[in-house]
């Protein structure tokens, strides 16, 4: 384990693997350097990249300094791990993670090529969309300290689960435990996605800047409001291709081998500039 501190002194922890060049990974809302799929993604990847594994703020072993949270915090981690990778990297984000990555490539931080996996955003009526008050009613629930319903919440009127699954969640020996731990960073995931999962077109104009080579990842087994929202982010950015792949989806388990495929390939491309 290894740590970076960021411009406001928060602890920023991650694991470093591999060789080659630095590649950064961002995981999505309820994940973190050590959940499964991160772990696996990291070890299929190292053999060709330097991987950073790293928990974002209020995760694992990183700091969650007590003060209202902000967009910029979280930019400014990714920006001081860029710095231990040697100032600058690619980048892949996941679900909120990806909306993450999309903020920092805006603000200018040198991410060399990026890769967006399904990011939440919602852009129209058809499908899921959360309610209006998301961020408030999520923000509301854990400043009242109601960890698993702020869970459930943000899974059923976020995500457009079934209440079903949350309940088998609660059931499954140590899921619950992982969820119910960062809760508490729930909030910061729906500020990320304020104002891009309203059904509205996403804002073009603020992100041509975001002109490095990026490559956006779908499965077409996830539900239509997530894809019409991937679909559309890689339509505005200046420089994006859409990759439709099955197993890419947000509604089975992530397989770390397709993912890995698909980043190998992309980021070889860029290294030799095809």
């Amino acid at each position: 384990m290894h740590f970076v501190y960021s411009q406001d002194g928060t602890k920023i922890a991650y694991d470093k693997s591999g060789q080659g060049p630095a590649l950064i990974l961002i995981a999505g809302a309820f994940s973190y350097r050590h959940f499964p799929g991160q772990v696996e993604l990291a070890k299929r990847l190292s053999p060709h990249f330097t991987v950073y594994n790293y928990d974002r703020r209020g995760r694992g072993d990183s700091g969650n300094p007590q003060q209202p949270y902000a967009i910029d915090r979280e930019i400014e981690d990714l920006a001081a791990l860029m710095e231990a990778a040697g100032g600058s990297a690619y980048v892949y984000g996941l679900s909120s993670g990806a909306a993450l990555a999309l903020h920092a490539a805006a603000k200018g931080l040198n991410i060399t090529a990026l890769a967006l996996h399904e990011p939440p955003f919602v852009v129209d009526s058809e499908g899921h969309q959360p309610p209006a008050d998301f961020l408030q009613q999520v923000t509301k629930l854990m400043a009242e300290d109601r960890r698993a319903e702020t869970i459930k919440y943000f899974m059923t009127k976020g995500m457009g689960a079934p209440g079903f699954v949350v309940t088998m969640m609660r059931l499954m020996p140590g899921v619950w435990e992982r969820l119910m731990a960062v809760a508490h960073t729930l909030p910061y995931n729906s500020a990320l996605l304020e104002g891009l999962n309203a059904g509205k077109p996403l804002p073009a104009q603020a992100w041509r800047g975001v002109h490095m080579p990026t490559v956006v990842l779908e499965g077409p087994e996830s539900p239509i409001a997530l894809r019409r929202g991937t679909q559309a982010a890689a339509k505005v950015l200046p420089n994006a291709r859409l990759v439709t792949k099955k197993g890419l989806g947000h509604t089975k388990k992530l397989g770390a081998e397709a993912i890995a495929q698909e980043l190998i390939a992309f980021f070889a491309r860029e290294r030799v500039g095809v």
